[in-house]
């Protein structure tokens, strides 16, 4: 059963003999003992992917960098003018160099592989009887897989039913347009993209409804055999990692030409050779902050932990940097500005209104008529209305004890069955008096979807869809003297009905019926009305809040919903999108083409912020006229049909809860609780993010710079080298990770969604960022160049305890550097750098190893550094702060958008 051999003509079986030979029931499915049996045998359904990096192999790449290279160098130099002591602890600078790194990466990676476990798909499989959601990775051959519109294939089936059933198999045929499925039996030996009866792992549902046997799993699947071939390890180097490889790449060149000069000048100046060209080297070495790679990867993975806690799941890295320039927030109203909880309150009929009572998930409630009960059993018109409602319906009824999250279906169709469920209608009895005999699925063209079932005389058509588009194909009303002409005045006494529950904010559906001889005629043509239902979503009780942080954070959020113009203009009212004065909507098919649109069109719509009734297409549309305009737009989506704005935004952002696996595999983000207030936490994250890598590159740039500074100018002087290379590379290592990572960890503050986005295009550091590292390393420098004439000629230390002051004066003079990184507009007391726990950890940290620089006996030999007496360390504590002092001087005279 379910070798290879069989899966190559199982499509030329009939249903009946695939079915045999999987040995499964297509009502009752596998049973869990034997389910788990042919797990084991099968093992897990997953195609293979990038084998897992050991750590052994991240150790190694450590010491893959022109950073190791250069510190090589030093070592072999050394050894070579058997400066012994000097080689071995370049050798351990190396070491810890790469220790750090290893450490941090390991964290990262492992960070992202958790990650992905996340974001694992499920599927939907009939196993003892029942429906369950399952992981996709536990499909066994023989499982009864169960699809719909917009589900991703997650194993190769046999169809056993199909219903309007159509897939994208571009994937594996390179086919563009959808194919259409069948049951039929195919003759054997046909080629993949002939194979109608059969889905494969990876396509996509587009259309209709569908069952099928699993006959393939993992790698036996077609995928799996493209997947044997064509395996790599993702790349997940982000445009900002390019960005900051770039700029190390850059100070290398920069900053050996710098050694050059020094090293020329001091060997002109007489200065021993090996010490220059070791110092010249230490220099190229310090400027380089290797670091960043590390830190950035630290501070992208830590970010996304958080946004996953916040409920945004990141498909994609690059995301991560991106959200936090996203200016355009387009999103669907259902489920994400409303909570998505259906509840019919109103049933218009020809007899006139009837209000529902009875919230969400209650299965009790009245039905009153001019504020009079009503039985609806009694009345012929509400009766049917709800037999059609149950019957045209493919979600369950809730059972007591489930919540509302662990409810499979539609949630305009369970509270379809709800209110039927009130007249004590129940789906069980219809489906037994009228067995479904095909599905005419739901699709966005014809806005409609139809069952067609068995009756004592011919068969029963069950219609619901938009309102508009059943009354198009209704040529009949029901009333209580019986079916009617549908004729002008009663469409507009529809019409004026439908646009009463629209002002209210109503969500509108029609339904409607007929009678024919055939089960497959036409069935959305001469149909007979019902009536038409209101249902009421209330706004999510977060969304007011966030949509003010997005208008203070300079980000506009447009409201893209099916809904008709005035239940959108009022949903949009409501939530607090905009207010009732300037409350503006436009239907969606005023989005056309950019090249069709005149400059004039486009600058009125880019102000509209809600708009209805909009298809795919226009908003692809939208899109594309916000990005014209340089706006980041970011896009929410939850159907199949939603994919292609989902790719085309620069955040595409899937429904976690109501989303198809289509949708969530063409995001960028997906959010796990469908909340707006979700969208806003991960673009404040997405914020912090980015302002984190800005203030740890500013602050290993112009530490370095400062450094760097200090002993040119030193060596152009002629005078005595204030740090010696050892101790530059010790500085490096100490002062380039410690503060680094905890500024790069660092949570951020409230004022970053107070300003307007950043431009998509900005570098990692602006002209003005460069104009302050200039500055602070000046600073930095001049400090360190005091401290050390001080030392030598007014406290008359000697040689080795001035080098000594000078080396601690940098080190500390970086330490307390970092509380220049605040936000400039914040406290000096009260800022998000101070706040920061890990800052305070990194600099108890750093500390301890410049103490065990100076007192730990073998490590202080080896740096050449020695007590610098009692008044030394009086000095260094002295000049060190005055970059601090003169740090918070001006970050508070910045405006805020600086370093920002």
């Amino acid at each position: 059963m379910g070798d290879s051999r069989d899966r190559s003509v199982i499509g030329s079986q009939s249903v009946d003999d695939a079915l045999k030979t999987y040995a499964v029931e297509p009502e009752r499915g596998l049973d869990p003992a034997e389910a788990k049996k042919r797990y084991q045998k099968h093992g897990p359904n997953q195609l293979q992917t990038a084998p897992r990096r050991s750590s052994w192999e991240i150790f190694v790449t450590q010491f893959k960098s022109p950073i190791i290279a250069l510190l090589a160098i030093a070592a072999v130099l050394s050894f070579a003018f058997q400066e012994w002591i000097e080689g071995i602890a370049i050798l351990i600078a190396i070491g810890l160099n790469a220790g750090i790194g290893f450490f941090t990466e390991v964290k990262a990676v492992r960070s992202m592989e958790s990650l992905k476990q996340l974001s694992k798909s499920q599927a939907q499989v009939r196993r003892a009887g029942e429906v369950q959601v399952i992981s996709a990775e536990d499909i066994v051959p023989g499982d009864i897989v169960v699809l719909e519109g917009g589900d991703l294939v997650s194993a190769d089936l046999r169809l056993i039913k199909a219903s309007k059933l159509q897939v994208d198999e571009s994937p594996l045929t390179g086919e563009s347009l959808p194919v259409s499925k069948t049951t039929a039996a195919i003759a054997a030996e046909r080629p993949l993209a002939e194979q109608e009866n059969m889905l494969f792992k990876g396509t996509a549902v587009t259309r209709g409804t569908g069952e099928g046997v699993a006959v393939a799993t993992g790698m036996d699947t077609e995928l799996g055999k493209i997947s044997s071939l064509t395996a790599e390890a993702e790349d997940q180097v982000t445009p900002l990692e390019k960005r900051l490889d770039e700029l190390g790449r850059r100070l290398i060149w920069i900053t050996l030409a710098i050694a050059v000069v020094v090293a020329i000048s001091g060997i002109l100046g007489g200065k021993d050779l090996v010490l220059m060209v070791e110092t010249a080297i230490a220099l190229s070495v310090a400027a380089v902050p290797e670091g960043l790679p590390i830190v950035a990867t630290v501070a992208l993975a830590r970010g996304m932990w958080r946004m996953a806690k916040r409920n945004a799941l990141i498909n994609k890295l690059s995301a991560v940097e991106t959200l936090g320039a996203t200016s355009i927030i387009c999103t669907d109203k259902t489920g994400t500005l409303t909570e998505n909880r259906m509840t019919v309150t109103q049933v218009a009929l020809a007899t006139g209104s009837v209000e529902v009572t009875g919230d969400a998930l209650e299965q009790s409630g009245e039905f009153l008529q001019s504020g009079n009960p009503l039985e609806a059993t009694q009345n012929n018109a509400l009766r049917q209305l709800l037999k059609v409602a149950v019957l045209c319906n493919n979600a369950s009824l809730p059972k007591p004890e489930q919540a509302e999250d662990e409810l499979i279906g539609d949630p305009m169709e369970i509270a379809l069955l709800v209110l039927s469920a009130k007249a004590n209608i129940r789906p069980e009895q219809q489906q037994q008096d009228y067995p479904e005999v095909r599905e005419i699925a739901f699709d966005s063209e014809s806005k409609m979807m139809a069952t067609v079932h068995e009756a004592e005389k011919g068969y029963r058509f069950a219609v619901k869809g938009a309102p508009e588009a059943v009354l198009k194909a209704c040529s009949h009303q029901l009333t209580d003297e019986g079916i009617q002409p549908l004729a002008a005045s009663e469409r507009q006494f529809w019409q004026d009905q439908c646009t009463q529950m629209a002002e209210q904010g109503l969500r509108i559906l029609a339904l409607a019926t007929k009678t024919a001889d055939q089960a497959e005629v036409e069935p959305y043509r001469d149909l007979t009305l019902l009536g038409v239902v209101g249902l009421e979503d209330p706004p999510r009780q977060d969304v007011g809040n966030a949509l003010k942080a997005c208008h203070q954070a300079g980000i506009r959020v447009i409201m893209v919903t099916g809904d008709q113009v005035i239940t959108a203009r009022n949903i949009g009212v409501a939530v607090g999108l905009v207010g009732q004065q300037e409350a503006q909507a436009r239907e969606g098919k005023a989005l056309r083409p950019l090249e069709d649109m005149s400059s004039e069109e486009q600058t009125q719509l880019e102000q509209v912020q809600i708009f209805a009734r909009v298809s795919p297409e226009q908003k692809l549309n939208l899109i594309s006229l916000h990005q014209a305009h340089g706006d980041i737009v970011a896009m929410t989506g939850d159907g199949v049909n939603d994919a292609p704005a989902l790719k085309k935004a620069d955040i595409g952002i899937a429904m976690g809860r109501r989303g198809t696996q289509v949708a969530q595999e063409a995001a960028a983000m997906v959010l796990q609780d469908d909340a707006f207030s979700s969208i806003v936490a991960a673009v404040a994250q997405g914020r912090a993010i980015f302002r984190n890598i800005r203030q740890f590159t500013f602050y290993l740039l112009s530490g370095n710079v400062g450094e760097i500074l200090a002993v040119a100018i030193a060596s152009l002087a002629g005078l005595p080298l204030p740090l010696l290379p050892l101790q530059i590379l010790y500085l490096n290592a100490v002062n380039d990770v410690f503060p680094a990572l905890a500024l790069g960890v660092g949570e951020g503050n409230e004022t970053m969604m107070q300003r307007p986005p950043r431009k998509a295009d900005e570098p990692v550091l602006t002209w003005r960022h460069w104009t302050n590292i200039g500055g602070y390393g000046l600073i930095i420098a001049a400090a360190v160049l005091a401290a050390f004439l001080a030392a030598r000629w007014w406290l008359g230390l000697d040689e080795s305890q001035a080098v000594t002051t000078s080396f601690l004066t940098l080190a500390f003079g970086r330490l307390w550097h970092v509380f220049n990184m605040r936000t400039p507009g914040t406290g000096i007391v009260q800022n998000e750098v101070v706040s920061n726990p890990y800052v305070w950890g990194s600099l108890l940290v750093c500390t301890g190893l410049l103490l065990s620089a100076v007192y730990l006996p073998g490590l202080s030999p080896a740096l050449q550094t020695v007590h610098p007496t009692w008044p030394g360390w009086g000095l260094v504590l002295g000049m060190s702060l005055i970059p601090l002092v003169l740090g918070q001087i001006w970050q508070t005279l910045q405006s805020p958008r600086v370093n920002s």
